[in-house]
């Protein structure tokens, strides 16, 4: 019988992609997502790959603890057993915190972090009975923190904490734990984050040059940024992997600037690399 993997935030990007591979691998992929109005998309890159069958579509808010319950529940229903669960599901934020609310900080950790927690709770004992996987995708912003990303960045922080934890435990009873960290990729998310530019930097009173200086390079680096199928490459090696690695990254200059920061006792050499995206 083919094994069951469920994937969040699967409407565009690196969700989009990892369903289609893991579909072609083999997997029968339950693709969840906010909104099913939105799965357009997957649909035509589901049926161009020839595995449209192998594709099912379900609606999932990852914020929504019931919701989810409910959707994994249905899953077992319906499939038998789920050998694995992708958390790729997110949401970007950028601003500074004198600038932004509490609330803009809240909302970010509920989908990035709370979502993440809700999907793993409702998950586990499932993937305890198939001895299973568990795989999450950060970001290297889970790793260094960046500029007029404090929220994400905390809220990708947090993941990496709670996956690092978790993966002993989880171990125990048969469960692999593994985070995939992308750096830029050329996606939906990044047109999701929804920012009016020039607003901000009218906005942003003495923080604009910082501001402008990073807008300039994040717009650079996202001009070579990785497309979402070769990001989500590690998550299908971390799917079918003997014995997956705990962190991954999906790139070489991800590779690096992760490096960076596990290396950096001091938090001096990350500095000294974010502080020049601010000058």
């Amino acid at each position: 019988m083919a094994k069951t993997v469920l994937i969040t935030g699967a409407s565009s990007g690196i969700g989009l992609a990892a369903t289609v591979a893991a579909a072609e691998a083999g997997w029968t992929t339950i693709a969840t997502m906010r909104d099913t109005s939105k799965a357009d998309a997957l649909h035509k890159a589901a049926a161009e790959a020839g595995v449209a069958d192998r594709v099912h579509i379900k609606r999932l808010d990852v914020v929504d603890p019931e919701l989810v319950t409910a959707c994994i529940d249905e899953a077992i229903t319906e499939f038998g057993q789920l050998d694995a669960l992708v958390n790729n599901a997110g949401a970007g934020q950028v601003g500074t915190i004198e600038q932004g609310t509490v609330e803009d900080v809240r909302a970010t950790m509920e989908v990035n972090f709370f979502g993440v927690v809700n999907t793993t709770r409702a998950a586990m004992r499932h993937l305890r009975a198939s001895e299973g996987r568990l795989i999450t995708v950060t970001s290297v912003g889970g790793v260094v923190g960046q500029p007029f990303n404090e929220a994400y960045c905390a809220a990708k922080f947090a993941v990496e904490g709670f996956m690092e934890s978790l993966a002993p435990v989880a171990a125990t009873v048969g469960v692999s734990v593994t985070v995939v960290e992308p750096g830029a990729v050329a996606s939906a998310f990044v047109a999701n984050v929804g920012l009016d530019l020039p607003a901000m930097l009218a906005a942003a009173g003495p923080y604009a040059p910082a501001l402008q200086a990073y807008i300039d390079r994040t717009t650079k680096s996202f001009g070579n940024a990785q497309t979402p199928a070769q990001a989500a490459a590690p998550i299908i090696e971390a799917l079918t992997a003997e014995q997956p690695a705990f962190r991954v990254q999906t790139s070489d200059w991800a590779r690096q600037f992760a490096g960076t920061k596990l290396a950096d006792l001091d938090g001096s050499a990350v500095l000294a690399l974010t502080n020049t995206w601010v000058r």
